[in-house]
Parts: structure tokens; sequence; C-alpha cells
């Protein structure tokens, strides 16, 4: 593997806007009487928001109509835009932009690969959206992870087979779509709960310093 691309998950990986998902979410669950708490909020990790919907109705026991799935649906974007229209490059999680430096100094090339629908949006507020050399989200694809077909789409932004992507993703989800894409991948986060993946970093800081060289040399 002469050559290698690097595709990342953005929350929890790049930056964590999880906690401005939970606030926007639980405002939902608030108006529909029912509480939702952090521990509720794992479950909507890397998931799309229309299904993280559906999860939060099951948890709530709650059903409503078609017609107020889409009003909840926008309400929630709305509060969560609001959040991260503030957001600033202080909030990049520790070694991403390190990890990017050592990149750009090696001459790999990076895409992100996320369900976010407002992907561009953060990258833009955290200084960091020219930076990558191409960006798949919620708007690009029609299945979610863990199908791997953000990170199919994102191979071809990278003009690379998939056994040459290294993906970095925090979600179950997403190590499962990355290894359905016969894609390396690094899981970070939790051990145990990531356990599926080729490597295990606790964050991005751990990389090793060599760590993309001995991948070019793997056959």
């Amino acid at each position: 593997m002469n050559k290698i691309g690097v595709i990342f998950d953005l929350d929890g990986v790049i930056v964590d806007t999880a906690k401005y998902h939970y606030l926007a979410w639980k405002s939902v669950a608030n108006k529909l009487g029912f509480e939702f708490t952090e521990e509720h909020n794992e479950l909507l990790k890397g998931v799309s928001r229309v299904r993280s919907l559906e999860i939060l109705l099951d948890i709530g026991g709650v059903q409503i109509s078609e017609q107020k799935k889409q009003e909840y649906l926008v309400s929630k974007n709305e509060e969560y835009l609001g959040f991260i229209t503030k957001m600033k490059a202080d909030e990049i999680l520790p070694g991403a932009s390190e990890l990017l430096d050592a990149l750009d100094e090696a001459g790999i090339q990076y895409v992100l690969g996320s369900a976010s629908k407002n992907a561009p949006l953060i990258l833009k507020q955290l200084g960091l959206y020219d930076r990558f050399a191409g960006i798949v989200d919620g708007n690009s694809v029609s299945k979610a992870k863990p199908d791997p077909e953000v990170f199919l789409i994102g191979a071809k932004k990278l003009n690379l087979l998939p056994k040459q992507c290294v993906v970095f993703e925090d979600a179950i989800a997403g190590v499962e779509a990355a290894n359905k894409a016969h894609m390396i991948s690094v899981g970070i986060g939790d051990k145990n709960t990531l356990c599926e993946a080729d490597y295990n970093f606790n964050d991005l800081t751990e990389i090793p310093v060599d760590f993309f060289e001995k991948l070019t040399t793997l056959n």
C-alpha cells in the first residue's frame, strides 16, 4: 500500500458537538413531555437526524404524525444551529490540528465523512473547511452509517481504492461502516466499545508519529 488517504468523521473526532446535539434533543423531549438524559443521548451517536428522532420517540413512548415529526426535526436543527454558529477554533479537539498538520507535511490527502448535514458550517466555524480535499456529509448520502456509502464516496473523492483509506471514527456504527467498506478503521475513544476497529486510541494526541508511514508499508 504505497499511497493512503484519510477519512475523518467529524463529531467526536475533530470536534465535540455531542453536547449541542444533546441540548437540542433535550429541548424536543421537554416539548413532548418526557425526560431525555445524557445516557439516552449516547444512543444517538453517529445516527442520522431522522433516525435520532425515531429513537427519541421510542424512549418517550410517544407517537406523532409525520407532519409533527418534520416540525420537530426543523425545530431541533434550528436550536442546534444556534449553538454551532457560535463555535470557534478553540473547540477543535486535542491533537486534531496537529494531526492535520502532519498529514499536510506528509502529502497525505484527507476528506470528511460525516452524517451531519451541518458539517460544512462547523468546519468553517473552526477555520478548517479549506484544509479538506473533499467533504461528504448528510446531504451527500442516502444511507446512514453503518452503511459504508459515506466512506466509499470519500474514497472516490480521494481517488483511492477503499483498501487505501484510513477512517477515524468514534462511533460503533462508523467503525462498522469502515470495516464494511474494507478500509482501515481507527477507533477514537473507548477501546472496549470500539473493539471492532483495526486500531484504537483514546484521542488523536495518541497517534504515533510513524503511524501513517507504517501503514504505507503494509501489503
